[in-house]
């Protein structure tokens, strides 16, 4: 049987899941990332944990708001990494590997977008990202949350908002006989964007202290 994890009211339950898909899931750490001081067992033992509100807890948390919920969910998460893995962490800024977003020497592709009904809003997934009504900072934010591999920052100087929609083929398809554009390639060819290497500050996500739990 796969990893399971689910959050519902007041409870937070893993099965078969590494220290690593924890951590994921109790702190907001951006895919790809290399995370220091992560044992060697890190990402392949596999654990079983429940965390459980008292039913006054849990009872109240049904209540909330699902985004109340799922910061609910993170905290329970840390205190039980905190008890039952002896983890403790400390976030701190290290210049790193990062990608400027820059304007291609073609020119910027996209008109502002038209006023109409439609909200504003953003999605991504394997292989597209879609703006509606967004800043370019909504598409850096897609592209930095492990689609581009780095940290990305805005570099374009555009200030409008954009419907965007941006497709490419994966890297890991790019051998298939229909496979599309890169993402580097999509983006000039679609949008009229560079992502050009770089080095910048990265915020680094730091294990200073972690133990195999003892059986429950």
């Amino acid at each position: 049987m796969g990893m399971s994890i689910s959050a519902p009211p007041g409870r937070f339950s893993a099965h078969c899941t590494t220290l690593l898909g924890l951590l994921f899931n109790a702190y907001p750490i951006k895919p790809n990332s290399t995370i220091p001081g992560m044992p060697g067992w890190g990402n392949s033992l596999l654990f079983d944990v429940e965390a459980k509100a008292d039913d006054q807890q849990a009872m109240a948390a049904a209540m909330l708001p699902r985004k109340t919920n799922e910061d609910g969910a993170q905290l329970m998460l840390q205190a039980l990494l905190a008890d039952r893995f002896k983890l403790r962490v400390h976030h701190e800024t290290r210049e790193g590997s990062i990608y400027q977003l820059v304007i291609a020497k073609g020119g910027f592709k996209l008109k502002d977008a038209p006023d109409s009904e439609h909200s504003a809003g953003y999605s991504w997934g394997a292989g597209q990202i879609q703006v509606r009504k967004g800043p370019i900072a909504s598409l850096v934010f897609c592209l930095s949350d492990g689609i581009a591999g780095r940290e990305v920052v805005d570099k374009t100087g555009l200030t409008g908002n954009y419907d965007i929609t941006l497709k490419w083929t994966p890297d890991e398809q790019q051998g298939a006989p229909d496979a599309g554009p890169t993402l580097f390639t999509a983006l000039e060819e679609q949008l009229g964007l560079k992502l050009e290497p770089a080095k910048g500050p990265v915020d680094v996500f730091v294990i200073d202290h972690v133990e195999k739990p003892s059986e429950n």
